[in-house]
């Protein structure tokens, strides 16, 4: 063959070559691609197992100890720990130490920061790329299944505290008079409405062995649960003191010592009350206030009288003495006591008030005691128009039926 041939034949021959070394990049490119397809997967499929394996529980602990073993096992890592918790596993790294590319934080949806996962890498080494997508994602699903175990935590701790609030409300309840002493041309009602699960109001009817009625209307200091406990034990003295039938004025006195020497959680959470003596026999109450609101009584001749403190709030100061006021009840008489619960329901910026108070109390025709207390509640909520009750709400009418 001539040379001019052997030329020709090799330039044919170029292109041809070129050719196979192009689909073989081809080939080896895509055969690179497929194998890192499958390593995305193969990572995608892992993570998806660690996501469902720390969703599993409620419980804030497991979910740390079960990523730790993950990390340490799957990942085949030296050590790692949670910051600010005693949770580590195998040779934990000093995350105060640790190099930035080995910590990950977990945030709530927030973005506040939860703990911070710290992982050593063996023998020192740094971590891969993948190693360190896998952590990215991990600990972004780890920070979620923390912060859904915080809240079942929580969520199962309010359901505990409501049942307890939910017991209290009930005994708190029974212990409100249910039923009137049968009293001969008198008709006597009370209502107690709490603005929380309980309140610090405390209403009750004693009848005494001579033949006369205690009644009390009472107002810890305070609203809730604290102010509760405190009218219960309040209630448990109160009743107590006048097993003995002692004078009105000295049962005040007694009940503000008593009070005072229960410390200082006592004394913050005084009691205003206004205790009440009714006989029957002369028509005529007997009244001591202690620094409550103002009791009102209407007698049949149209006079209207506000019974005025006549000294401090129950505990609030050792060594207080009370007086009495005396007044004539005849048929046809009113009385109501209450607390500022009534007068202080608000229409926007006003205030209910005492005035109106003792306006609707007076106006109404009825001689029926639990109708007076429909009609002023009536009253009060028309007033409010559907506003939230932002105070204890308890009231106590005695009518003498002419």
């Amino acid at each position: 063959m001539a040379a001019g041939e052997y030329e020709a034949a090799e330039q044919t021959n170029v292109p041809t070559q070129s050719a196979a070394d192009a689909v073989s990049t081809v080939v080896a490119n895509m055969a690179e691609a497929t194998i890192d397809l499958q390593q995305q997967v193969a990572r995608l499929q892992a993570l998806l197992e660690v996501s469902r394996q720390v969703h599993a529980t409620t419980s804030e602990d497991e979910v740390l100890r079960s990523v730790l073993r993950i990390v340490v096992l799957e990942l085949e890592m030296a050590g790692a720990c949670f910051t600010g918790t005693d949770f580590s596993y195998g040779e934990a790294p000093d995350a105060s130490t640790a190099p930035e590319a080995c910590l990950f934080p977990l945030r709530d949806h927030e973005g506040e920061l939860l703990t911070t996962l710290a992982v050593a890498p063996p023998d020192g080494r740094a971590l891969t790329l993948y190693e360190v997508d896998f952590l990215q994602g991990l600990a972004l699903q780890v920070g979620v299944a923390v912060e859904n175990a915080r809240n079942s935590e929580r969520n199962i701790e309010w359901a505990r505290v409501q049942k307890d609030l939910d017991a209290a409300r009930n005994i708190q309840r029974s212990l409100v008079p249910r039923s009137m002493p049968d009293l001969p041309g008198f008709s006597l009602a009370v209502r107690s409405e709490t603005c929380y699960e309980v309140g610090g109001d405390y209403v009750d009817v004693i009848a005494l062995a001579a033949g006369d009625l205690i009644l009390t209307v009472a107002d810890v200091a305070g609203k809730g649960l604290a102010s509760a406990i405190m009218a219960s034990s309040f209630r448990a003295a109160f009743r107590a003191m006048t097993t003995s039938e002692i004078a009105l004025e000295t049962l005040a006195q007694r009940m503000n010592q008593h009070h005072w020497q229960e410390g200082e959680e006592a004394r913050r959470r005084y009691v205003t009350a206004i205790l009440v003596r009714l006989d029957a026999q002369k028509n005529e109450l007997v009244i001591v206030n202690a620094g409550h609101n103002p009791g009102f009584v209407l007698t049949p001749d149209g006079e209207q009288r506000q019974i005025e403190a006549s000294g401090t709030p129950l505990g609030m100061l050792p060594g207080i003495t009370y007086s009495t006021e005396r007044i004539a009840f005849p048929p046809g008489s009113r009385l109501l006591l209450y607390t500022d619960g009534l007068t202080e329901a608000f229409q926007g910026e006003e205030e209910f008030g005492q005035d109106r108070l003792l306006d609707a109390f007076s106006s109404s025709q009825t001689a029926n005691s639990d109708a007076m207390l429909d009609s002023l509640w009536t009253a009060i909520r028309e007033f409010s128009d559907g506003g939230p009750q932002t105070d204890d709400m308890t009231a106590l009418t005695l009518m003498h039926v002419a």
